[in-house]
């Protein structure tokens, strides 16, 4: 069963509920001279290992006329979502949307009652539901994320932001960013990086609050996706969105979009799970100077603590060969100050 709802969590929550770098010549005449990082640049961060490997990294990379000096369109910096920018426990912020919009449309569907899986989210039975597999799932997407226009979509889950707030913390998602993750973010535009994210969720549900949440704009977010179906409706040229799946962006699917989206080896990832490994192996395997970070979730009290035998965002393989490559683990309880806003 376990196996099961982990492989539901990946289909519906990631996307169906949704959905080589080469150095140029380097003229040091017409590139400016980057800014120096200031002391505070990561002021939630703790002063250590994590934070210096980011700082020293970048201090690298942005130097004219040395060896390891990247030029400012080659440095791509890309972000998981899920446990990296911001909470994914007790499950994911799309699964939580999904089972709450089945019950805001069950009045409308009375035969839901008796209908899996259904029937099982009206109950809060998620064994039932994982049961379903993928045909249960494929019977969620249809119901909660498919058979409107993509602007019917983004008001959707616009209105359901401006409400939807986690039971544990008592706020809305929209503040359960990571306060250092924004940091990082900042921290690397002041540094001349283009920033992405590159989630498994679905794409139009994370692009509906990357500009606000974390100043990242819808164009720079990369995700699962659905099919659409074009058509014009009463003179208006329409996308509507369809019960098929498109793209998977998850494990060996996050470097593919990379590649197809961007078209440049990324020069930093950070992830949080072994379905980052892909991203973060591609990215670290790249010529010349190359940054992989996983955040490990080890606070308990400020958020959660978990990693190889989790549900929801194993850590475990990526561990291993962060540890046995020396990519840089962020140990949440040791190197932030804070963890929300």
């Amino acid at each position: 069963m376990n196996r099961m709802l982990r492989h539901f969590s990946v289909v519906v929550t990631l996307v169906m509920l949704s959905a080589c770098a080469s150095h140029f010549p380097v003229v040091e005449t017409v590139v400016p001279p980057a800014p120096p990082p200031t002391p505070d640049a990561l002021a939630d961060w703790n002063d250590g290992p994590a934070k210096r490997a980011i700082t020293d990294f970048v201090a690298r990379v942005v130097k004219p006329g040395t060896p390891d000096y990247v030029p400012p369109e080659e440095r791509i910096a890309v972000f998981d979502n899920d446990g990296t920018l911001w909470l994914e426990q007790p499950a994911y912020t799309q699964l939580v949307f999904t089972l709450q919009r089945v019950h805001e449309l069950a009045p409308q569907h009375p035969e839901w009652k008796t209908q899996e899986p259904f029937r099982s989210v009206l109950k809060g039975n998620m064994a039932g539901v994982a049961a379903s597999g993928e045909e249960g799932a494929l019977k969620l997407l249809a119901a909660t994320h498919a058979g409107m226009t993509t602007d019917q979509f983004s008001d959707i889950v616009h209105k359901w932001f401006a409400s939807a707030k986690d039971h544990r913390f008592d706020r809305p998602y929209t503040e359960l960013a990571y306060a250092p993750m924004i940091e990082v973010l900042r921290y690397l535009e002041a540094n001349g990086f283009t920033n992405y994210i590159v989630t498994g969720g679905g794409v139009e549900f994370v692009r509906e609050i990357s500009e606000s949440v974390y100043g990242i704009p819808p164009e720079h977010v990369i995700g699962s996706t659905i099919r659409y179906k074009y058509s014009v409706i009463d003179g208006v040229p329409t996308l509507t969105r369809i019960a098929q799946l498109a793209n998977v962006d998850d494990g060996p699917g996050k470097p593919q979009t990379i590649q197809g989206v961007i078209g440049r080896r990324p020069l930093m990832a950070f992830g949080n799970s072994d379905g980052d490994l892909p991203m973060l192996e591609w990215t670290a395997g790249g010529s010349g100077p190359r940054f992989a970070a996983l955040v490990h979730h080890t606070d308990a009290t400020r958020e959660y603590a978990y990693d190889r035998t989790s549900k929801i965002g194993k850590l475990d393989k990526a561990l291993d060969e962060a540890n046995s490559k020396g990519w840089t683990v962020i140990d949440m309880k040791s190197d932030w100050k804070t963890v929300f806003p």
